[in-house]
């Protein structure tokens, strides 16, 4: 029955989508039909995965005629159970900010939304095929599907070069991971009647040498689509490009896809060597370190959020390669706190990086601007937005009483143990967690200590936040209600850590969680209890000793000069350059200064931009390269359709003495 309701709702989505699509010239229609059906099918399906859930069941059905390459099947067990609740639940929040922002787009005279409506419900609709598919076929279709409707809503705004530029990096990089995904799912098919999971798993797992191919090419193609460094390059220019809304979905869930094709594998190679748990741990403590110390050195918000993105794939790796440790070694306990740490923090992630981007935006439509030296002052103009987007930023920097620390706990506790219980080079890679954790922690505090101070605290720098407002109802109140579950999940850990049991158990391959968190999560819940009151105690002190004193404005100290400029504040840049100043040989620094060339001169500059390593020192360079070769075989294209039938003749006649060689063994 619940797998049936998830295949209603994808239906509810796909009419939302195709009824927008009709109504493309009455924007306001467009946007009402689209979000209707996008919140209708997104509470369905949310409302079926957590039934299913709950169950801990698994249930598939096989529709009723045969593709060439076999049937098509759909499944819900508690890993695709669990990430489908992930899934809908951030859809529908952004979907309801959607309708506030795409709204505002329309009043000021902007492009048609029709399709843009319909491909957000066609992302949601083609992520939720993407975790209900139980055979290849269906799964690739559904992948395929998936980034053609994001590479539309990243390109929503193609009158820019920055936003072509965007999206052609991200289709490039979406194709050359799904190669490799071809190529996974032909070499698992190998010794197995069809390309249903279940047919593949009663198979058997490949030979060791045949798994290790296997899973570097899993590594690569849903690594890609993740973010895993260096395959990241696509995001920090995708992610900014995209609406707020769609950059939320996309952050949320839609790299998540990655992270489940990834454990979906691990399902189907057998027991897993030592080896791989230390190479996605060292994954994920590159991805992690690079992603939030680029974070650090940026000046567009947008383009810090997706930045972070990567820093948290970083972490749910790091958690990962727990679990793979534990399982290696046979230590249930550091398996089980492993993969529900990373889970836990897929669906941390997408509702806290959901607010941030969704506060993102309400800081760019009140402003115009999402510059961080532009900004300044917005918490007394945008009180309930400032309060959510401090919400967010406590939650990704993984401080209780919110969220992120739960999950971070969870990944902290697997580290210690499997360092302590785990024999030889799995334990020594359990312990290099801690510390790269604590570093990536550390930087994340500095960084968002950082966004909140330029961007809502302070005067306002220049005149765009002067003349902010609050958003409207459909932009807060999604705001308010991710703020609002991340404190849950935060305060309510043994609620969180139920969420994900079932998923977990499934990937560690465990008939029921170990026993022994109850106490840690009682007192991480007591800890959680106690900060949330103390802060409530002190808000009603203050607001008690300060109900009849006025509330003077007076200038800020400064050692007694009184010149005082909004133009001396801190910078972005000047705040993060004693954090970034020791990692400066791993940062592509580019400075742009005017320098003073008199005592009285008449203009003075200095700027200083962070390029990516990965995209400008490595993967540019070889993309020129590969680029020259294929500019040589050009030669071949000489114009003349005599020349390319005997193309296709040669190519026919190696295919069938190919074939006829096959034959004949």
């Amino acid at each position: 029955m619940n797998l049936q309701l998830v295949l209603v709702a994808l239906g509810v989505l796909a009419a939302g989508g195709f009824a927008a699509l009709v109504a493309g010239r009455r924007g306001r229609l467009a946007l009402a039909l689209g979000t209707a059906g996008a919140v209708a099918g997104s509470a369905l399906g949310l409302v079926a995965a957590g039934a299913q859930l709950a169950s801990g069941g698994a249930v598939a059905a096989r529709a009723g005629w045969r593709p060439p390459l076999g049937s098509l099947t759909v499944g819900l067990d508690p890993l695709s159970s669990f990430f489908l609740v992930a899934v809908f639940l951030v859809a529908a929040l952004a979907a309801v900010y959607g309708a506030g922002y795409l709204r505002a787009h329309l009043e000021a005279g902007g492009r048609r939304i029709g399709a843009a409506v319909a491909a957000f419900n066609l992302l949601v609709a083609a992520m939720a095929g993407v975790v209900i598919a139980r055979d290849g076929v269906l799964f690739l279709a559904a992948w395929e599907v998936m980034t053609i409707a994001s590479w539309v809503l990243v390109t929503f705004e193609d009158e820019h070069e920055s936003v072509q530029r965007a999206g052609l990096i991200y289709l490039v990089a979406s194709q050359l991971g799904v190669v490799a995904l071809f190529l996974l799912f032909a070499l698992l098919r190998r010794g197995a009647p069809g390309f249903e999971f279940a047919q593949l798993a009663a198979a058997g797992p490949p030979a060791p040498g045949l798994a290790a191919v296997c899973f570097g090419l899993a590594l690569v193609g849903f690594g890609a689509k993740a973010g895993f460094w260096p395959l990241h390059v696509w995001l920090p220019d995708a992610h900014p490009a995209a609406p707020s809304h769609v950059s939320a979905l996309m952050s949320g869930v839609m790299i998540k896809m990655g992270i489940y094709g990834l454990l979906r594998t691990l399902l189907l190679l057998g027991p897993p060597p030592v080896w791989w748990g230390a190479l996605v741990v060292g994954i994920g403590a590159v991805s992690g370190l690079a992603g939030v110390l680029y974070a650090l050195a940026q000046h567009d918000l947008k383009r810090l959020l997706a930045y972070h993105s990567i820093e948290n794939v970083g972490i749910i790796a790091l958690g990962v390669g727990i679990g793979l440790l534990g399982q290696s070694r046979g230590d249930a306990m550091v398996a089980f706190l492993g993969y529900a740490g990373a889970l836990l923090h897929v669906l941390n992630h997408g509702l806290f990086k959901g607010l941030l981007f969704q506060g993102a935006g309400a800081v760019l439509q009140a402003t115009g601007v999402r510059a961080l030296d532009a900004l300044g002052g917005l918490a007394r103009r945008m009180p309930v937005t400032a309060l959510a987007f401090l919400a967010g930023s406590v939650a990704i920097a993984g401080l209780p009483p919110l969220n992120g620390f739960v999950s971070e706990w969870l990944i902290f506790a697997g580290a210690f143990r499997g360092g302590a219980a785990l024999a030889g080079g799995a334990g020594l890679a359990a312990a290099a967690v801690v510390p790269a954790l604590a570093l990536i922690g550390g930087l994340a505090v500095a960084c968002f200590v950082k966004v909140y101070g330029v961007v809502f605290l302070g005067t306002p720098r220049t005149g765009a936040p002067g003349r902010a407002r609050e958003v409207g109802a459909a932009m807060r109140v999604p705001m308010v209600l991710a703020a609002a579950l991340c404190l849950l999940l935060g305060v309510l850990p043994v609620v969180a850590v139920g969420v994900v049991a079932p998923a977990a158990r499934e990937v560690a391959g465990l008939a029921a969680a170990p026993a022994g968190l109850g106490g840690s999560l009682a007192a991480v819940t007591a800890v959680g209890a106690a900060l949330v009151a103390v802060v409530a105690l002190l808000v009603l002190v203050r607001a008690g000793l300060l109900r009849r004193r006025p509330a003077p404005a007076a200038p800020v100290w400064a050692c007694g000069y009184v010149g005082v400029t909004p133009r001396m504040q801190y910078t972005a840049a000047s705040f993060a350059e004693p954090v970034l100043a020791p990692f400066g040989p791993l940062m592509h620094r580019t400075v742009h200064a005017l320098r003073p060339a008199t005592f009285f001169p008449a203009a003075a500059s200095y700027e200083e931009h962070v390029g990516d390593v990965a995209g400008e020192r490595l993967l540019a360079p070889a993309a020129r390269r590969v680029l020259g070769v294929f500019a040589r075989l050009r030669i071949l294209q000489q114009g003349r359709i005599q020349l390319y039938l005997a193309y296709v003749l040669i190519t026919l006649l190696v295919l069938l003495t190919w074939q006829i060689g096959l034959a004949g063994r």
